[in-house]
């Protein structure tokens, strides 16, 4: 036996006793994993009459739902339905008791949430709470449908899976204990069920060409939020190479845009903080402080920087869920890389390496006599609360995985399928918030005057234009790998995919779809690749999730809908610095295309549409109007008697339903209809080109 702590926890871990597999009882599904996905998961499953049992190395229930981020990530919350929805309605119930309100009048509160009102009395949800609530309703879930719950068991990684032709009979802890189950869901952050069962997976940045992406590998050019907005000297000595460099920054090259890489974007502990005084506990400062690894944040704060307190994201009871805001922050850049693979005892130094440096940050801040008193007298007002994670010294039990390994199944999950550019044929969630990574390394980089400066890289945020469906495949492994296994954390995706997906309303839709479809692969008695998709859906549908986003032909025109034939922007072939929105209505489908802001760069929108025979056709445009349009975005025709170049007034209102028509060409057997930036004196938009033939 070998002791040690993880999380505050004091764990045992003893070797497996192999004559355990033999006693061990059968259940149907067997959950890995106290995360939202896995208790999520194991509710359903006991909702559908199937015998469960949850096993966690987590103490307490609910990962980083209950483990900080209270400011829930919540994208459109029209497309959050089922055991995910019935979680935050029951965390507006208890918001609706007087005696919740314990350190705040709940007028005083306000009612700001991230993209939605904090509570929502359309839904009776509500989207952002206190840690300790969101644990208690996760306990209620597992109290309500007396769900087993075995705590503080650690998978032996090396030897605890025991397989059968392609099939896990049983999972062993390092305490010896086994658990046989006929499915498995692995709804850890780690994925280590998955990666134990010899599961296809991947670590870090694809290359743009693996998949035809464009936000994936490593991003220097697209890295502008949470950067250095000033000259920040890296080196010990300021301007002087030699010297060596700073704690925190590497002196290596950071790679080629598009490029994949190893690195994993960072990680950090969503504190949750108050102001209080009454239940403010003062930053601890850590045994091994250095304010030598704060130097790079100090220079950059004497250059003006003041925007620390940015992202104290306010949640009930004067607290808040404090998350990473700007170029030095509580994200831990760039020391996270081993821990997907690492083994425990690793992974519990790189946690401790993350708290120490989290709880130096706060120290610093509030205490360092360099720091402008200022400063130090805004972080001083903050403190640890008292009344959450009590049993280790108020600090979160869970660190915020943001990514980790991903599977690789037969259908992986990427920008194209966000983006609506490729089908998703078998829908069993929807997703819709930024495509998000968050940085994964600092490095030197030069100016033009060859001095070296501090510079971020890896900080993507951008929008997949609206909510999108997420694949069964995303959740099963390849059939050859195994075939009782559902991952539902861990998914299948690419990594900037992945940065969407990531939210903890999505992992729970994932779980909940992840124990239905196990259910059914039980009552049929075939593998998890081959569930009836007709029956999963159905099911599906009947217990709340939401599978598809409705347009509501006003201002959101379905495309299948139109006469002729129809192209919209997604299926254009786009060049240049094009982005989605959602801004302005009316338009075609859930988005548009709008040229951005570099008005260096060319934007092309090419629609090439197949026509159904020779003939005349009506050409039409959408687009949605706005002043800061462009009176002359080009619109190039190629027709059978030539080219045809018009100028749009995109500031003028289309005339009928959100479209313009350009005029009637003859086509052979296609047509190709070109909408450029070029020469605009504004934004220019690419929404759909609908071809109707003439009489």
């Amino acid at each position: 036996m070998w002791i040690f702590v993880l999380g505050g926890v004091l764990c045992a871990l003893v070797m497996p006793v192999m004559s355990a597999v033999a006693e061990a009882p059968e259940y149907d599904i067997v959950v890995y994993g106290g995360s939202s996905s896995g208790v999520i998961a194991a509710v359903q499953a006991k909702r559908m009459d199937k015998s469960v049992v949850m096993v966690c190395p987590d103490r307490h229930l609910g990962g980083l739902t209950s483990g900080g981020l209270g400011w829930t990530d919540t994208g459109d919350k029209t497309v959050i339905g089922g055991l995910a929805r019935e979680f935050y309605h029951r965390v507006w119930k208890h918001y609706q008791q007087e005696d919740a309100w314990r350190w705040q009048k709940r007028e005083e509160f306000g009612n700001q949430g991230q993209g939605t009102p904090a509570m929502d009395g359309e839904y009776r949800t509500m989207w952002v709470f206190e840690p300790h609530v969101a644990e208690q309703v996760f306990e209620e879930f597992i109290r309500d449908y007396e769900i087993p719950v075995h705590r503080n068991e650690w998978l032996d990684r090396e030897n605890g899976v025991e397989t059968e032709d392609g099939r896990i009979m049983a999972i062993t802890m390092l305490s010896g204990n086994t658990y046989r189950g006929r499915i498995f869901i692995d709804a850890t952050y780690e994925g280590d069920l998955m990666a134990a069962a010899g599961v296809s997976y991947h670590v870090g940045r694809e290359a743009n060409s693996v998949y035809n992406e464009t936000l994936n590998g490593v991003q220097t050019a697209r890295a502008i939020s949470h950067q250095f907005e000033s000259f920040v000297d890296p080196y010990i000595v300021p301007g002087n190479p030699d010297s060596g460099l700073l704690p925190r920054i590497h002196g290596d090259s950071p790679g080629v845009d598009g490029e994949g890489d190893h690195r994993v974007q960072a990680y950090c502990y969503r504190v949750c903080l108050t102001n209080v005084p009454e239940n403010r506990k003062p930053f601890p400062k850590p045994d091994n402080y250095d304010p030598m690894q704060y130097e790079l944040l100090k220079r950059y704060i004497d250059t003006g920087y003041r925007d620390m307190f940015g992202k104290f994201d306010r949640i009930p009871n004067g607290k808040t869920d404090t998350n990473n805001r700007g170029a030095f922050s509580t994200d831990n850049i760039g020391m996270n890389y081993e821990y997907p693979e690492a083994g425990y005892e690793r992974r519990q130094e790189i946690l401790q390496e993350h708290e120490d440096y989290q709880k130096g940050y706060f120290w610093f801040l509030a205490n360092d006599p360099r720091v402008p008193e200022d400063i130090r007298t805004e972080m001083s007002s903050w403190g640890l609360s008292k009344d959450e994670f009590m049993d280790n010294d108020n600090w979160p039990h869970q660190i915020y995985v943001r990514e980790s390994r991903r599977m690789t199944g037969d259908f992986v999950v990427t920008e194209r399928h966000l983006r609506r550019q490729t089908p998703t044929p078998r829908p069993i969630a929807m997703g819709s918030y930024n495509m998000d990574s968050h940085n994964t390394q600092r490095y030197v980089a030069y100016d033009e005057q060859g001095r070296g400066h501090a510079r971020n890289e890896g900080d993507i945020q951008i929008s997949p234009g609206g909510p999108y469906p997420i694949d069964y495949g995303a959740i099963v492994p390849k059939a050859e790998e195994c075939s009782n296994l559902f991952v539902s954390v861990c998914v299948s995706t690419s990594h900037i995919a992945f940065g969407s997906v990531r939210m903890e309303p999505v992992f729970m839709i994932l779980g909940q779809s992840a124990a239905t479809a196990a259910a059914l692969a039980l009552d049929a008695g075939v593998p998890v690749q081959d569930v009836d998709y007709t029956q999963l859906e159905s099911r599906l549908r009947a217990d709340g999730q939401i599978l598809e986003w409705e347009m509501d032909g006003v201002n959101n025109i379905n495309p299948d809908k139109l006469p002729g034939i129809v192209m919209d922007n997604p299926g254009a072939a786009l060049t240049g610095p094009w982005r989605l929105s959602r801004s302005v209505f009316p338009m075609v489908g859930l988005n548009y295309a709008h040229d951005g802001k570099d008005d260096a760069q060319t934007c092309e929108a090419r629609y090439q549409l197949s026509l159904p025979a020779p003939g005349q056709y009506e050409v039409r445009i959408s687009y949605s109007p706005h002043p800061n349009r462009a009176t002359n975005a080009l619109v190039t025709i190629h027709h059978a008697d030539g080219i045809e170049n018009v100028l749009v007034n995109q500031r003028e209102t289309p005339p009928d339903d959100a479209f313009l028509t350009l005029g009637n060409f003859t086509f052979e057997n296609s047509a190709l209809v070109v909408i450029s930036n070029k020469n605009a004196d504004g934004h220019v938009i690419a929404d759909a080109v609908q071809i109707r033939p003439v009489n």
